[in-house]
């Protein structure tokens, strides 16, 4: 998406009392509450090394054998943080995003990523699609390889600033209610597996065992195998 392109939904949506969106140093910026939010893909660069990229719980969950270059849909897409550590992996990723706010902050991420040589391959390989996941994954002419879902959960982390970034999210869009729902969407789309992101002591999501599950300290991956 063009510049001028997200500067024209940006000065058509709606939002909440007390947030604005501004372009801070060249970025598209929600601000409220002594609070600003901005995604920037290259504050994630140091993970997108080789030598560290495959050690990320995600890409492990994720990974297909066989396949070099799966197909995911991110369909809990957010500010696009674990669809570029999949695309960065390999993956062609398809993000779902269905707050508008939310979407034009990723939208202006990724056009930023994109004139950025170490960032510009990596995101060719994302694409975001504003609509609910739910339609998307019902619509789709192919079964994907991946369907990624993570429902977004309070932050209980002792870090300020991610703290600031989901009260922020949270005024946008509340964490997901029906995961029954979301689970049963991504399961019709009869993809080879499904990733769930979970905190690392939270139940299982909609009641689907997983096959098997990779945790870290404070989140897990949940793999349910499908195909």
């Amino acid at each position: 998406m063009k510049l001028e392109e997200i500067e024209a939904r940006a000065a058509g949506l709606a939002l909440p009392d007390g947030l604005e969106l501004r372009v801070v140093d060249g970025r598209f910026t929600l601000r409220g509450g002594g609070m600003e939010l901005a995604e920037d893909f290259c504050e994630l660069l140091p993970r997108l090394r080789h030598d560290r990229l495959g050690r990320e719980l995600l890409v492990k969950a994720a990974r297909v054998r066989g396949v070099e270059s799966p197909a995911v849909v991110d369909a809990t897409a957010g500010l696009g943080e674990d669809s570029l550590l999949l695309a960065a992996a390999g993956a062609t990723v398809t993000m779902c995003e269905s707050d508008p706010v939310i979407a034009l902050l990723l939208a202006d991420a990724l056009r930023r990523a994109a004139g950025d040589p170490q960032l510009s391959g990596i995101v060719s390989r994302m694409t975001l699609v504003e609509a609910d996941s739910v339609v998307v994954l019902g619509g789709l002419t192919e079964p994907p390889d991946v369907v990624y879902l993570d429902p977004m959960f309070p932050s209980r982390t002792k870090s300020a600033a991610v703290k600031k970034k989901f009260q922020l999210l949270h005024r946008l869009e509340a964490p997901c209610e029906d995961q029954d729902r979301l689970m049963a969407a991504a399961l019709a789309s009869d993809p080879r597996k499904v990733v769930v992101k979970r905190p690392v002591k939270a139940p299982i999501l909609a009641g689907v065992k997983p096959s098997h599950s990779i945790a870290g300290k404070a989140v897990r991956f949940d793999v349910i195998a499908r195909r």
